[in-house]
């Protein structure tokens, strides 16, 4: 079915256009819609964007389904406006072979109300000691990663880097040096200090990654590096990109917004890489707008009420992000000018994809800028409920996703 949605603004090759745009819908349930002769108006003023790709996210399910499952994850990225997610691999079984790989895209193929892309591990059981079958997963998986946990060995790493290059996949890197943490649990900074809590050091992170710049300039390997957070990691990367080494990476919206002194005693605040100074939160939005950071990525990890709720030292790491991510990125820097709506997009729909090599499609997402609402996690259709942006007021709401033709998720019918 075709339907026109009426004075809307919608993103034509570089660049918005306004005026009545044409939608394609697959077999949509006539009790959906509200409109005559193909025309809806609901939808005036609104902005229709690419749908979102998010590289970065765990849906905990084969193994962990009271946190996450592949249903419950998927719909609410469809709520945040995405249609590509791509699933890490920390999982039970781990996906370090044909065989438990399957196990997870079985799910995805009944479940999975968008498409999800599955990673597999770097290594066997993700313990760091000997890699997975590359040759065996190549066409089965996304890319590699060992999220979760960093390749403590270069040896290994570099042998990882190799395997990669010569199937043409990327490694997708959590770096995290183990020597250096020290049982420390939010960032080795000020609000640390003041209230007595044990820090993680920036050193921890920039220290591999510095490590595997070496590597992937040797080796050739495409590389990624996941939700950087400090300012040495954006000059590396930023430097490495000048050098020639086939690197990008990410950063999350919460990188962005806080900085540790925002920090409160909750297990919403908690999650590694730890939110960090704010001289790193300014060297991120730096690398935002010179490119250095290629895309946002939410890093959605979503733990059991019980897990999250005994306090920044004992609580589960990770927070979830997948339903609120463009209304934050939208106010916080798009509405304040730091940056463009055009190069948000770039940054949550189109750089993923074409680093990744995922489909540029025509899946959309609609959005009402000029409406507010406060976060309220009871209202999250995923099942993690701990943010760090509970009670705060965001523009932006999602009316509609459309994915592969089909209505995925809609708040107005």
């Amino acid at each position: 079915m075709n339907l026109t949605l009426k004075d809307v603004h919608f993103f034509k090759g570089n660049a918005f256009q306004s005026g009545t745009y044409s939608l394609n819908i697959s077999d949509p349930s006539p009790s959906l819609f509200d409109f005559q002769g193909g025309i809806v108006s609901k939808f005036n003023n609104c902005f229709i964007l690419p749908a979102f790709c998010d590289v970065h996210v765990h849906l905990r399910e084969p193994g962990f389904s009271y946190k996450e499952t592949i249903l419950s994850g998927s719909i609410a990225s469809a709520r945040g406006g995405y249609t590509d997610i791509c699933s890490m691999p920390n999982l039970k079984p781990v996906p370090d072979s044909v065989e438990n790989i399957k196990v997870q895209q079985k799910i995805i193929d009944k479940d999975a109300v968008i498409r999800v892309h599955p990673y597999a591990s770097i290594t066997v059981n993700q313990e760091g000691k000997e890699l997975s079958d590359f040759d065996a997963l190549r066409d089965k998986c996304f890319a590699f990663s060992d999220d979760g946990r960093g390749v403590q060995s270069a040896e290994l790493m570099e042998e990882a880097m190799e395997k990669a290059k010569a199937l043409n996949k990327i490694i997708v890197a959590h770096c995290e040096d183990n020597s250096l943490l020290k049982a420390g649990y939010i960032h080795d900074g000020e609000y640390a200090r003041l209230h007595g809590h044990k820090g993680i050091c920036s050193e921890s992170e920039w220290g591999p990654i510095k490590r595997d710049i070496e590597l992937a300039k040797k080796t050739k390997c495409k590389y990624h590096v996941c939700h950087i957070s400090c300012k040495e990691s954006v000059e590396l990367i930023r430097q490495a990109k000048k050098d020639g080494v086939d690197i990008t990476c990410e950063t999350a919206p919460h990188y962005l917004v806080f900085n540790d002194m925002d920090l409160k005693d909750e297990g919403r605040f908690k999650m590694n890489p730890p939110i960090r100074s704010e001289a790193d939160r300014l060297a991120l939005i730096e690398g935002i707008k010179d490119g250095t950071i290629d895309m946002i990525a939410t890093d959605h990890a979503p733990h059991s009420a019980e897990e999250k709720s005994k306090g920044l030292k004992y609580s589960n790491m990770g927070v979830v992000g997948i339903e609120t991510a463009f209304s934050v990125m939208y106010t916080y820097f798009v509405k304040t000018n730091i940056i463009s709506l055009e190069k948000l997009i770039e940054l949550m729909s189109i750089n993923p994809r074409k680093r990744f090599g995922l489909p540029i499609t025509d899946d959309i997402c609609v959005f009402d800028l000029d409406a507010m609402y406060t976060v309220n996690p009871k209202d999250f259709l995923s099942k993690g409920k701990f943010t760090p942006f509970e009670g705060m007021k965001l523009f932006g709401v999602n009316k509609l996703t459309v994915c592969d033709g089909k209505i995925v998720y809609n708040s107005v019918f």
